[in-house]
């Protein structure tokens, strides 16, 4: 295999592009890509016609629209190229077909942006995101927008949040004196997963339903011994893997690094990092790519965010950065940040937009998956705050503090021996415990669920500190003492939202209520915390970077509360069902084997004892009662939720949840006294521990 031939192979890219278009329509479609000029409608037929050329070659027979409606999802429609030509065919797709497309919007959620009897839905090329051939089929990455213009998708206010961020960040760096065409987010997002054996799963009700485990006793060995992290990959994982990462390459996504993750099961990719829109893309197709892939070897990829209870969850943390199109990174501290103005004042706005939008941050990964993880000492806390490492926060602290700052260098490590290498010792750690840590030259967030789409707070992150951009602008355009007033802009940002900064332990117990006293947001799930997005200053900030239109924002918010009410129901009826039709009956079959021995063992003489299995059989009997009682409640509770969305959540969230934590733990305590013969589905141990 040549790695270098077969990266991109599937992939419309630039030098396909070259090689295939006239060289004014491929300058001008170059323009658009990297400067964002304005599409030239009269070279979409050229590059239309050269795109299906390619495709055919590659073995396409159809073409779609590729599309990320509001499910977390992407979505495709398939044309073939076929046209009638009197009693034969040829192969077409007109420049019309490449830019626009027309699936029906009707049955996509919409949050009330478009009425019940508006179907139709309109979708756009983003010239951007490089199209694929994938099985057969040429995919053209597009946005999705309503018959009456409001965005059906995540794709469109990404592309106006990364444009806003390009604008404010331009403006910016004119009061320093650079000039740029373009200022860009990179993202390198990293992706946790669990891989486990198709015939257990299959088994599973639950995980074939909710992606998750409903029921599970723990294991009598979780990830206590430490030794699956970065551990030797077994052999079927490694096929996976290498199959996986093959597979990657073929549609240029800059698969980099694999290994095992702390929970055993668990494993992680990282790719390189690339512009935002199209790590989106590629994070959306790797998803799906990884399922498909795992199946080839008997193996189901499961990307819920907790699919374990007793082991760490998945989360993907999205590594964030800005430079422009030079090559000069906004978030590069240099040898000495305390003598880089502009520097310290975008990291100034950086901590600023955090702070005083941590409620839509935290709200933009909110999900019924991620509440399980958020503050269980395996990820960051749901409260938001900065993490900056030593030399930074050293810094920001005498800036505040009023104190001398002392400027802390990278120093030579070694372990002592001579033919050891001698190593730097970087000025900062990275601390896994903040949800929003400074690792070098970027930012991490953390908080991603593992299944989350990278849109959603890209989308947050990048239009925050385009309204903090704005605001520096603003204030400092015109200064007659341009480094005083930087100076003194910059500190003062940083003494009024010095209280989102720690440098300490997030999982500590001193943590939450010391944020409380600071003033910081912690809400601990999805129906408390979406409810952000409804506040007037929250509304204002989308609207006035041109990301989303006041209905936009509201219709989302909707959207993923429902999507959580909907998730819960989902699981809560499958916990029910699972308890009545198998767990009930299994359980009273396994109580009446007892007594039969208890009846047999008596007939047999008084002088066999009988006292532990009646004390067994009395147990059981004791906890399937209380487990029938737990899930009549259950039921009886979720038939009362009420319809409107704001009580519905919030019934789910603090009524539905804690009845399902009942029910659980009752069926976990039978499971570890019932006999594996009797007992309905595979145990955490078979699940966690059968690939080999």
């Amino acid at each position: 295999m040549n790695i270098t031939e077969l990266f991109g192979s599937n992939v419309f890219g630039d030098e396909v592009m070259k090689n295939s278009l006239p060289k004014e329509v491929y300058r001008s479609l170059r323009r658009t890509i990297d400067a964002g000029e304005p599409l030239d409608s009269n070279i979409a037929s050229a590059v239309a016609n050269a795109m299906k050329d390619w495709a055919v070659s590659k073995g396409a027979t159809h073409y779609t629209h590729w599309f990320q409606p509001l499910t977390n999802l992407t979505a495709e429609k398939h044309d073939s190229f076929i046209e009638p030509d009197g009693d034969k065919v040829i192969l077409q797709l007109t420049g019309k077909s490449l830019i626009v497309g027309e699936p029906d919007a009707s049955s996509f959620p919409s949050g009330g942006t478009r009425a019940t009897s508006a179907a139709r839905g309109y979708t756009a090329w983003d010239p951007t995101s490089p199209a694929f051939v994938k099985e057969g089929t040429l995919y053209i990455p597009t946005v999705f927008v309503s018959y009456t213009g409001e965005t059906l998708d995540k794709k469109a206010p990404l592309l106006k949040s990364m444009t806003a961020l390009d604008t404010q960040a331009k403006r910016l760096l004119k009061l320093f004196g650079i000039e740029c065409r373009k200022v860009a987010t990179t993202v390198g997002p990293e992706q946790e997963y669990f891989l486990v054996d198709e015939e257990e799963y299959l088994k599973r009700q639950d995980l074939i339903l909710t992606g998750r485990t409903l029921f599970g006793a723990r294991s009598s060995r979780g990830q206590e011994l430490e030794d699956h992290y970065f551990g030797v990959l077994k052999p079927r994982v490694s096929a996976f893997m290498r199959d996986l990462d093959e597979t990657l390459w073929r549609y240029g996504i800059f698969a980099k690094t694999k290994h095992n993750e702390v929970a055993p099961a668990q494993h992680e990719l990282a790719p390189v990092f690339t512009t935002t829109n199209v790590a989106v893309d590629s994070n959306q197709l790797m998803m799906e790519l990884m399922k498909k892939v795992a199946k080839k070897h008997g193996l189901v990829c499961l990307l819920h965010e907790k699919p374990f209870e007793g082991v760490n969850g998945s989360g993907k943390h999205n590594n964030w950065s800005l430079s422009t199109d030079a090559g000069l990174n906004l978030l590069d501290p240099g040898e000495n940040p305390e003598s880089n103005p502009r520097f310290m004042l975008i990291l100034a706005c950086v901590i600023a937009a955090v702070d005083r939008y941590q409620g839509i941050l935290r709200a933009c990964v909110a999900s019924a998956g991620n509440d399980h993880r958020l503050g269980a000492d395996e990820a960051p806390p749901a409260i938001i705050s900065v993490y900056l490492g030593d030399q930074l926060g050293a810094l920001v602290d005498s800036i505040v503090n009023g104190r001398q700052y002392v400027p802390k260098k990278a120093v030579p490590g070694s372990i002592g021996v001579p033919s050891s290498p001698i190593f730097p010792i970087d000025t900062t750690d990275r601390n896994r415990t903040s949800p929003f840590a400074f690792t070098g030259n970027k930012f991490e967030f953390r908080m991603l669920g593992s299944q989350a789409s990278v849109a959603d707070p890209n989308i947050v992150l990048n239009t925050i500190v385009a309204q903090l951009f704005s605001e520096a602008v603003d204030a400092l355009a015109g200064s007659q003492d341009f480094g005083k007033d930087c100076k003194a802009f910059t500190e003062k940002l940083l003494r009024e939202h010095y209280r989102i900064i720690f440098n300490y332990n997030g999982y500590g117990p001193d943590w939450e209520p010391e944020a409380e006293r600071r003033g910081l947001l912690n809400n601990k799930n999805t129906a408390d915390a979406v409810p952000e997005f409804f506040k007037r200053e929250n509304i204002d900030v989308f609207v006035r970077q041109g990301v989303y239109t006041e209905k936009e924002v509201i219709a989302r918010a909707n959207i993923q509360l429902e999507n959580y009410i909907k998730t819960i129901r989902i699981e809560a009826r499958t916990m029910a069902e699972m308890a009545k039709r198998d767990i009930f009956p299994s359980v009273n079959g396994y109580i009446a084997e007892v007594c039969s021995v208890i009846a047999a063992k008596r007939g047999a003489g008084a002088k066999i004892a009988c006292g532990a299995d009646e004390k067994l059989a009395e147990e059981l009997s004791s906890l399937n009662e209380a487990f029938a009682e737990a899930v009549a409640r259950l039921e009886s509770d979720l038939a009362a939720v009420p319809e409107e969305t704001g009580k519905a959540s919030a019934e789910m969230a603090h009524v539905i949840v804690p009845d399902m934590a009942a029910v659980r733990s009752l069926a976990d305590r039978m499971e570890t006294l019932t006999s594996s013969d009797y007992w309905p589905y595979p145990t955490y141990t078979d699940l966690l521990y059968s690939v080999r």
